[in-house]
């Protein structure tokens, strides 16, 4: 009998999706190159959200934080409930601290796909099962996301003065623009025959997907739970701050403020939020009874937390693992 030897490791990308050996040290470099341009346009932001940080109760903060590092935990238990194969838990988990880093430093949503995207792919997922699996995470997660606003609006209904969220008059031409752009993407994969049927192409692949998936208990419960766990976290990471800060508002209606300024601002093309979701998030606070200044004084704290701190460390490892080639 003749032996045959198996490879080990992870299988081999095809040629078209290898990255070339001069543009992985590039590759290597640019978060950082990345941080660093955003961290002076921001300057004065993190100068502010510092100052905060040294009068703030620091148990408080350090609850905020470890909310902070378990939400990674909680995207890494999606990511792995979306997709039918079974991905290395450690370089999954390290993959979803790079993509927050990655996330910050590209429009929303860009960076964190961009690095899953390339994660599954490099484990063997196909490119079109990558997708399908990254659609059906988003999907999971804004499912999750406005499912816990409802409820908890529908048990606290005063949390949020709505009236100061929506400038008046504004529902109107909102719904208009929404119909508006719905239309043009219906003529338009009516119109575009090669679109249509790569569209059509990729529902029939996620829907393939999603019920692969939901055959499997264990990858259900991850895909849901995890998608439960991760806006709750979030929101419990800024409920923290405003204890740690003295902000006069309960801890259910801080969380209530955070889902409804995250959802708000879901489609704002800027790197990470970051901007909008400050401005979001004051104005959310304020209407749920805070005042202006301290309502300020816990976003800014709560950026620095969130964002600022881990920024450069997962700027580090998502070089690493690039250089490493798990991405």
């Amino acid at each position: 009998m003749t032996a045959v030897r198996l490879s080990r490791g992870l299988p081999r990308l095809p040629r078209r999706l290898a990255l070339r050996p001069a543009v992985r040290p590039v590759l290597c470099l640019l978060p950082l190159a990345l941080v660093l341009v955003v961290a002076v346009r921001h300057r004065s932001v993190l100068i502010e959200g510092f100052g905060h940080l040294e009068s703030a109760e620091w148990p408080w903060l350090v609850a905020a934080a470890a909310a902070t590092c378990l939400t990674w935990v909680a995207a890494a238990v999606t990511r792995q409930g979306a997709v039918m194969e079974r991905l290395p838990a450690r370089r999954l988990l390290a993959t979803q601290f790079a993509a927050g880093a990655a996330n910050h430093l590209l429009p929303t949503g860009l960076g964190a796909g961009a690095v899953n995207l390339r994660f599954m792919t490099v484990c063997g997922v196909p490119l079109a099962r990558s997708s399908a699996a990254l659609a059906l995470y988003l999907l999971a997660e804004s499912i999750a996301r406005l499912s816990l606003l409802l409820g908890l609006l529908i048990a606290f209904p005063g949390a949020l003065r709505l009236g100061g969220l929506l400038p008046g008059g504004a529902v109107g031409p909102l719904l208009i623009g929404v119909g508006v752009a719905l239309c043009a993407a219906v003529a338009v994969l009516a119109l575009v025959r090669r679109l249509r049927t790569a569209v059509f192409s990729f529902l029939r692949t996620a829907f393939g997907e999603a019920r692969s998936v939901h055959t499997r208990p264990s990858r259900a419960i991850a895909l849901w739970g995890g998608s439960l766990a991760f806006p709750l976290l979030q929101a419990a990471g800024l409920a923290a701050v405003g204890r740690a800060l003295g902000l006069p508002v309960s801890p259910t209606h801080m969380m209530i403020a955070y889902l409804a300024a995250t959802i708000a601002v879901a489609m704002v093309p800027t790197p990470g939020g970051l901007g909008s979701v400050e401005a979001a998030l004051i104005v959310a606070l304020v209407a749920a009874g805070g005042p202006v200044a301290v309502a300020t004084a816990v976003v800014l704290a709560y950026r620095i937390i969130t964002v600022w701190l881990p920024l450069l460390p997962g700027a580090l490892t998502l070089g690493a693992l690039v250089r490493w080639k798990v991405i």
